[in-house]
């Protein structure tokens, strides 16, 4: 292992289950979320208009794209600015919390280019010993 995890750190994963932060961990984790911040983070000033994200984060719809932009103005990771046009337009920005947020995101991401060619070698070898059993885990006949 490269690094071992601090105690406190280490206290702090084992508690996760009653921990007050829970919907917050699972919502960053979700489908969705890690596009949208990274969508964000590659913009300009790190704002985009709503169409702009929705176009940039191919396959969500308008109403999840909406829910998680929502949840994240909740957190103060974005602001909504509506300007007072018609048709109306509005852009959301990344706030310092959201820009602080990208630091372990960008380690993440760093982690996975690292990891990937790793990874890929880790499937092919697991889907070669496992192409002759069913998804249960039985021998296919």
């Amino acid at each position: 292992m490269r690094s071992e995890l601090k105690d406190t750190d280490n206290s702090s994963l084992q508690s996760h289950k009653n921990c007050a932060f829970r919907d917050l961990l699972s919502r960053l984790g979700d489908k969705w979320s890690m596009l949208v911040m990274v969508s964000l983070a590659k913009a300009d000033n790190h704002c985009l208009r709503f169409s702009e994200l929705s176009r940039e984060v191919n396959g969500i719809s308008q109403r999840m794209l909406s829910t998680t932009l929502r949840q994240f103005e909740r957190d103060g990771i974005v602001t909504r600015h509506l300007y007072p046009e018609v048709p109306p337009r509005v852009e959301y920005t990344l706030t310092d919390r959201g820009r602080e947020f990208l630091v372990p995101v960008q380690a993440l991401v760093d982690w996975m280019v690292s990891e990937w060619p790793k990874i890929e070698v880790s499937r092919l070898e697991y889907d070669s010993k496992h192409q002759a059993l069913d998804p249960s885990g039985r021998e296919a006949i």
